[in-house]
């Protein structure tokens, strides 16, 4: 039986990893080549994507990687036409970069807030900005773009840079998927909770509880209604579902993967 993806051309950016485990871009990668997609898997660096292009030929998947930082506008274009020139055409966008700092507007300096404007959403309408042309000459596309928790709610600490960024995708999503929604592009937005992922103890640890893993962990925890964490694979699977044709019918929503957290008030 065919994959749900069978065939698909897919972009997924920030496919690599911090660590060793499920991110949600090698996550994607694995879940969509799983699917029959041919994934074009995009990163700043080669390293953090050799898992990823591990584990994805480990499930019988196709996989090439293109270095790019995608606040770059003249390197989006040129890995976009990298793709194209391989492939000759791209059915799936997944913009997954991003990546919070701390601070509210007072406590945070103005580089650090132009610096998580344009990882987290300047990448964002950028990599749109090029590959919409060909979906829409395609008569065809679905784009899924990452968003977060912390941009429809207080999710524990003072990020206002990265909240707003985050929020900023879901209504870019929404305008966008409006906009091309007539030419067949379908445009949805998945919005992780706090997740366990590599980014847990690599990075979150160290800024927020002292390197106790374990202290964070349960905090985070404490959240989440269902009582445990989720990881990389279940936003996959959110991002798989959007953007499949079992989707068909749907454009300009957000998917919450967060085990129940945002509904709560504490």
């Amino acid at each position: 039986m065919a994959g749900r993806l069978e065939g698909k051309i897919a972009i997924v950016t920030g496919a690599g990893c911090v660590g060793p485990g499920w991110g949600n871009g090698r996550a994607t990668c694995v879940r969509f080549a799983e699917e029959g997609a041919r994934i074009f898997a995009i990163d700043r660096e080669a390293a953090p994507m050799a898992e990823t292009i591990d584990r994805v030929r480990a499930v019988g998947g196709e996989i090439e990687t293109h270095l790019c930082d995608v606040t770059d506008r003249a390197a989006v274009e040129g890995m976009v036409a990298a793709c194209l020139a391989r492939h000759g055409r791209i059915d799936i966008l997944v913009n997954n970069v991003g990546g919070s700092a701390r601070g509210g507007p007072v406590e945070m300096d103005e580089a650090t807030w132009h610096r998580q404007i344009d990882v987290n959403l300047t990448s964002v309408y950028l990599t749109c900005r090029s590959v919409l042309p060909h979906m829409a000459a395609q008569g065809a596309g679905a784009i899924v773009n990452l968003a977060s928790a912390s941009g429809i709610r207080w999710t524990g600490a003072a990020q206002s840079a990265y909240a707003a960024a985050k929020a900023g995708v879901i209504q870019f999503s929404r305008v966008v998927a409006v906009e091309y929604a007539a030419r067949g592009i379908r445009v949805n937005t998945v919005v992780p909770g706090q997740l366990h992922t590599p980014m847990v103890e690599t990075r979150l640890a160290g800024q927020r509880m002292g390197g106790d893993v374990e202290a964070l962990l349960a905090s985070r925890v404490r959240r989440i209604p269902m009582g445990w964490m989720g990881d990389g694979r279940d936003t996959a699977n959110a991002a798989l579902f959007l953007a499949s044709e079992e989707a068909r019918f749907i454009t300009g929503t957000e998917l919450v993967v967060d085990g129940g957290m945002s509904l709560r008030c504490d």
